[in-house]
């Protein structure tokens, strides 16, 4: 099978160092160019830049960046094992040019835009740093609820009851210890299930796990709304290590990314009988200059495209109108997009 940009999951180590980055790009708050090209790419990107017009401000930034690129083609640097993307962000700080560097070992779209802020939908992406988790440890006495930002704990709680662990007499006396001890687990699981909504707050996901049988019995303690989130994660507990947590939750956010943009798709479909999607480019695109695009769906591999360097005007009016970018990258959506010229859009209003 080619290979996709999802075909090899970013490693714990990378993925931390790219959350650290995009920690840092947070001090950026004027406009920036951000840039992101396949590695033996430099030149046709400086080209890029050169072809588009800009005004004086932005050509000093692109300047830097194109003296950045030259360095790099003789010193490319990644915070992976390869350099397959590299990407740059240039803004103007008390009056000079800064600029921010990272290489990685994965495939992100070709992306070149000038906007409010940096663009790091790609980044997002891989990472899901945007993105909250919960992170449910427990078993039938204790409970430890972990709130993941990225790869950042931004809120715990921990919750135990007392529990006898047997009975020693038998009888009737055996049965009612066991009533009993059932009762106060299921008051136990409805207590953390209630802490669970607490936080919730919004989360793409619940990962669930620990030993034994608490976690499904746990499961149905949870409300529907919090059970479409949920998935069970196997050999969690209280003792894995963070970087085994971290390999978990990255496999999660994977599976969860791919799920997203198939519904998507299955949305645009939905949609076209109601006039409220677009599938041509020239119309795609005369509908993000009316602000008329709710959602821009494209191809991961766009950039192999004649269309190239309208798409990457496209993709710059989006993030300037507001409009959601989703880059497509399963291989059965990719032929799906290569038939309408790597893009399709669902709109917010009728268009004529």
């Amino acid at each position: 099978m080619s290979e996709t940009l999802e075909s090899l999951e970013i490693s714990p180590s990378e993925w931390m160092s790219i959350n650290q980055f995009l920690y840092d790009l947070k001090e950026i708050n004027s406009t920036c160019i951000s840039v992101y090209y396949p590695y033996g790419k430099g030149k046709d990107t400086i080209s890029l830049m050169q072809e588009t017009t800009r005004n004086e401000s932005l050509k000093k930034i692109e300047s830097t960046i194109t003296s950045k690129i030259t360095q790099l083609k003789k010193n490319p640097v990644s915070v992976g094992k390869f350099t397959k993307t590299l990407c740059i962000f240039g803004w103007i700080k008390n009056g000079k040019v800064s600029i921010k560097v990272i290489g990685t070992s994965k495939k992100l779209p070709y992306v070149y835009m000038a906007s409010k802020k940096p663009f790091i939908k790609p980044f997002r992406d891989i990472l899901k740093a945007s993105y909250d988790v919960l992170l449910v440890t427990l078993d039938q006495k204790t409970a430890r609820i972990q709130k993941f930002h990225g790869n950042q704990i931004i809120q715990e709680s921990k919750l135990r009851i007392d529990l006898q662990g047997r009975h020693k007499k038998g009888g009737q006396s055996q049965g009612r210890f066991l009533r009993a001890r059932q009762t106060k687990i299921h008051v136990f699981f409805k207590k953390v299930a209630n802490k669970v909504r607490e936080m919730d707050s919004n989360s793409s996901l619940i990962l669930l796990g620990g030993q034994g049988p608490a976690k499904t019995e746990f499961y149905d303690e949870l409300n529907s709304e919090l059970v479409k989130k949920c998935r069970f994660v196997e050999n969690l507990s209280f003792s894995t290590p963070i970087k085994e947590i971290d390999k978990k939750i990255i496999n999660h956010l994977y599976q969860h990314r791919k799920k997203n943009v198939a519904e998507l798709i299955e949305k645009y479909e939905r949609l076209v009988k109601d006039g409220l999607t677009a599938k041509r480019n020239n119309v795609i695109y005369k509908a993000l200059e009316r602000g008329a695009v709710d959602t821009l769906i494209v191809s991961a591999n766009y950039h192999t495209n004649s269309q190239f360097k309208k798409i990457i005007k496209m993709l710059e009016i989006a993030k300037n109108t507001s409009s959601k970018i989703e880059f497509a990258v399963s291989p059965k959506i990719i032929k799906k997009l290569d038939i309408d010229n790597s893009v399709l859009a669902i709109l917010r209003y009728k268009i004529r």
